[in-house]
Formats: C-alpha cells, structure tokens, sequence
C-alpha cells in the first residue's frame, strides 16, 4: 500500500503508481484460459511482481515461453536456498531438476511462503512446459541442467575469490540472461551476434551482484544456516568473519567492504549498453531495460549505507512506477543510469579505500550517457516532485471539495441532517 508521506512528499509519482496498478489489472485479464496458465501466471506475479508485468508485457510469441522459464528457475532457486534441506537431498534435485519439469506429477515441497506455493503447485509448471515449443523446451531443458549443475557445486564450496564469484553469477543468473537471449534467438525477434552470449552474461551478473549486495541481511541471518555469496577475497580485507558486519562496533569496515562490492558490480554496465542498444523489438527491450536501470538505482542507495546491514534497502515504488512507465528506449537508459550514477557518485568519500577505482567506473558510464547526447531529450525519474506539488495541492482540494459535495448532497436527497 502507498503511504501519505510519500504521496505528498513525491506527487509527481501518483500517476505513474496509478497507471501502474491499471496495467497490471489489465495484463490479469489476459491470462490463458487454460487450467495451467490460469495458476502459472498468477505464481509469476507473487513470486516476483516486477518480472511479472515486463513478462506480460512480451511479445504473444515469446509470453508463455518466458513465464515458465523464469518459474522454473525459481523454483530450482527455491531449492538452492533452503538451508534446511539435507545436501544429500538437495544435490541430487539440483542435478536432476531439467528431468523432473517433463514429468507434470512431480513436485518437492520446500521453501516459504509463496515460494512453497510455488514448489507445492510445481506439477501445474511442468504441465505448461510441456505445452511450450519444443524448441523453447531444449533450452530451458539446457540452461536448468547447467544452472542445477552449479548450483550443486556451490553448495559443496564456498566463494572465495572474485573468480569464484563470477562463476556463481554466471550459473544462477548469466545462465539465465544467455537462456532468455536464447529464447529470443529462437522466436525470430531478434537476431544473434557473435558476443551475444557474453552480453547476455554481463546482463545476469550486473543483476545478481546487485541482489547479493542487497540482500546481505536477509542472507547472514537464514535459519538454520546463513547463506554467504560475498567473496571472502573482498570482505577478508575487512573483517575476520562476513557474519561481523552486522555488528555495530564494526560499521566502518562493514560500509567500506560493501562499496568495494558494489564497484566490482560496476565493472559489467558498459556491457549491459551494448546488450540493450542491439535490441530491436520494443517488448524485449523494455524486459531487459527495466531491470537494468533499477539494479543501478538500488546501487545508487545501498553504497555507502550502513542499513544494507541493519534492515532493507528498496528504491521507492513510485520511483519503480517511474521506471516502468519511461523506459521505452535507450535515452531512457542513458538517461536513468545518469542519474543514479551521480546520485552515487556524490556519495562517494575521497577516504574511502577504493574512492578512485569507484569514481573511475562511474566516469566511464557517465560518459557514455554524455556522449549519447540525448540526456536533455528526457524527463528526470527523481526531479519533478517540487514543480508537482503546486498542482497537486490545487487537484487534493478539488478532490476534497468533491467528496463533501457529495457527501451533502446525499444527505438532502435522503432527508438526513448527519450520520446515523
């Protein structure tokens, strides 16, 4: 639910929010009447809302394909995260998990809340993968091997170095990028380069760092056992044990490990560019654009805040209707990733020990951004709220003035003289 205070505070953001809400209503209404679809979709939607509307939003051709395929992998996800499965149960259904989506009576029940919804209801997605091309099947069938596969491994080793933590991002999330680009190749969308397949790569990675450094918290403090995905060859520099972030006394250290974190996330942005500018079809576009904009946003909050350690740190949802409601070309990228990246870049401190590989990166994607030349074609994402508030304090009297009018002229009409 929207609070006040942010309504008030951010009134250019109520119309997007509102168009939002209609879209999403809208795309309920165009859920495939079959039994499977009619539970697959509404899944999508509780299990990743964001997703969910830029996959509605897809080419028909492509809709039912990427649904099933990012449930899938959620569901393989939902698997790799629960650490209270025992590592002889859990590795074997990571490794065989590309066989059990073609049998529509499997299902393992694990996880919580609707990602247990999600695994307990899992038959209903293998019944509407098997409804899927079968061309679209061998590469979801590929990637969920691939991805089992490495999940697998690191479970049974940690990530240590900066290598093993572009390795564990390519298996859960460049997979996924390569896989979607894939899926696209195949439809006929959109046509194949020869480093395709790296773009895609960086695509994933740019997204799962930034999850990682995100969900820091969410991740120490899993029960029974914490989830560790930063490296110990960045946080080694600055504590004994990742779990010491979370202590007070250690603040410091903990907000300069997680900078370090977010500029190597940095280094796959000028990447991302290239994936996003070769794209043709405007669904395919705005699916992968949105994303990207709101990784660096995130980013844009999470450097340099000790509150990525002590609760959650999310872009505010107007900011996110923003984004939905703009991102339509690559000015728009250009011009989101401007504007985030200086929102970070006047956070950084010259003390900080890697203040000048930071302001580097950021840089080097600002002038990217420059050298578009499109950054004053463009409504800012952040900077409207003061020029709003005028018209919104002149439309809430109207809409008060409205509803006491109404509220008197019932009163007449019925003969009352106050509430009952």
């Amino acid at each position: 639910m929207w609070r006040l205070s942010e309504i008030v505070r951010h009134p250019d953001e109520i119309y997007p929010l509102l168009k939002l809400r209609m879209e999403i209503k809208k795309t309920q209404k165009q859920i495939p009447p079959e039994d499977h679809w009619s539970v697959c979709y509404p899944l999508l939607h509780s299990v990743s809302r964001s997703y969910s509307h830029v996959i509605h939003q897809l080419h028909p051709e492509l809709r039912n394909a990427t649904c099933v395929f990012y449930l899938i992998l959620r569901a393989l996800d939902t698997v790799e995260d629960d650490t209270s499965i025992a590592k002889e149960v859990k590795l074997p259904i990571l490794k065989d998990f590309h066989r059990h989506m073609y049998n529509p009576e499997w299902h393992f029940s694990c996880g919580r809340n609707e990602y247990k919804v999600l695994m307990d209801k899992f038959y209903h997605v293998s019944s509407a993968f098997l409804q899927i091309k079968r061309g679209y099947q061998e590469v979801i069938e590929d990637i969920t091997k691939r991805m089992g596969a490495g999940m697998a491994k690191f479970i049974c080793q940690e990530v240590s170095t900066t290598d093993d933590h572009n390795e564990y991002c390519y298996y859960v999330a460049g997979l996924l990028g390569i896989g979607l680009s894939k899926l696209v190749f195949a439809s006929g969308l959109e046509v194949s380069t020869p480093d395709s397949e790296q773009l895609a790569n960086s695509m994933g990675l740019f997204l799962q760092k930034t999850n990682i450094i995100r969900d820091y918290l969410e991740d120490i403090t899993e029960i029974p056992k914490p989830r560790k995905f930063w490296p110990r060859q960045i946080w080694s520099k600055y504590a004994d044990k990742l779990e010491d972030f979370q202590d007070e006394e250690n603040s410091s250290k903990a907000v300069q490990c997680l900078n370090d974190m977010i500029t190597d996330a940095l280094m796959h942005i000028e990447d991302c560019f290239k994936c996003m500018a070769s794209l043709r079809d405007p669904t395919i576009f705005r699916f992968c654009a949105i994303p990207q904009i709101m990784a660096i946003g995130t980013l844009s909050l999470c450097y340099d805040n000790v509150q990525v350690f002590r609760g959650v740190v999310k872009v505010r949802r107007g900011i996110t209707a923003k984004v939905m409601d703009r991102t339509k070309t690559m000015d728009d990228v250009y011009g989101g990733f401007y504007e985030f990246s200086c929102i970070l870049k006047a956070k950084v401190n010259e003390k900080d020990p890697n203040a000048t590989k930071t302001l580097n990166r950021l840089e080097a994607v600002q002038k990217i951004c420059r050298d578009s030349g499109v950054l004053h074609k463009r409504k800012s994402l952040l900077n409207n709220g003061a020029q709003s508030k005028p018209l919104f304090i002149v439309m809430l009297l109207v809409l008060l003035l409205a509803v006491v009018f109404a509220y008197l002229s019932s009163n007449q009409s019925d003969g009352s003289t106050g509430p009952i």
